[in-house]
């Protein structure tokens, strides 16, 4: 298993191998990281294309893997020069990159461990939803002017509303005319959110609200 096929100098038959295992390993990686999440179609394209790329570039390298994973991981990262990745997506990325510098170097019984062992990991977390938000858990921003005290004005509101309310950001928008209020809330009464929203608009001047839950990017 920890035995490479690549041969020197390199065969037609190593180099099928080592692109058609990196192509395979590529499309089972795609299915295991976006289970349990929605990915556009491009995200799990690049996820399936990616070790088979990093594999070809590492054979043409000729083995030299430091040459290779600098040519490589260029490569992956362009991507996300300009749209950030959420964690688990950059970690799909390295994996994929992972498994094509493994493939590249003809260990192909080591690649496919180390893709059962991933995966295993990853599709037990995902089933346990490890690390996510309590799904009562709502994101509550309110725009207001400035000459409101925001420290006060909606009390009664969240006590007659929620179990839960914690303001955990304030930005100022507008020219600085107006500030954004970012809370997490928990509703008493899941069925309510209408009657809370309209009781909000009559406080902050029918200014806009946005209510719901704001999707797990790893940070705030």
């Amino acid at each position: 298993m920890l035995k490479t096929i690549i041969t020197s100098p390199m065969t037609l038959s190593c180099f099928l191998i080592c692109v058609l295992s990196a192509f395979v390993l590529g499309i089972l990686s795609a299915l295991v990281f976006s289970s349990g999440n929605r990915y556009t179609s491009s995200w799990k394209i690049s996820i399936a294309l990616l070790p088979a790329v990093v594999t070809v570039v590492i054979i043409m390298v000729n083995g030299n893997l430091g040459a290779g994973v600098a040519v490589a991981g260029t490569f992956a990262l362009t991507r996300f020069r300009s749209q950030p990745g959420s964690a688990k997506e950059l970690t799909g990325l390295f994996f994929a990159v992972a498994l094509g510098l493994i493939c590249g170097m003809g260990y192909i019984g080591l690649a496919l461990l180390f893709f059962v062992l991933m995966s295993s990991v990853v599709l037990l977390l995902t089933h346990l939803h490890f690390g996510e938000a309590d799904s009562s858990i709502r994101m509550l921003k309110i725009t207001i002017p400035e000459n409101l005290d925001y420290d006060e004005i909606f009390n009664d509101l969240f006590g007659a509303y929620t179990k839960m309310h914690q303001l955990i950001r304030v930005k100022t928008t507008n020219m600085g005319t107006m500030y954004e209020l970012t809370y997490e809330v928990i509703l008493k009464n899941p069925d309510s959110s209408k009657k809370f929203i309209d009781e909000l608009r009559c406080r902050n001047g029918n200014l806009t609200i946005i209510f719901g839950r704001e999707k797990d990017t790893g940070s705030m």
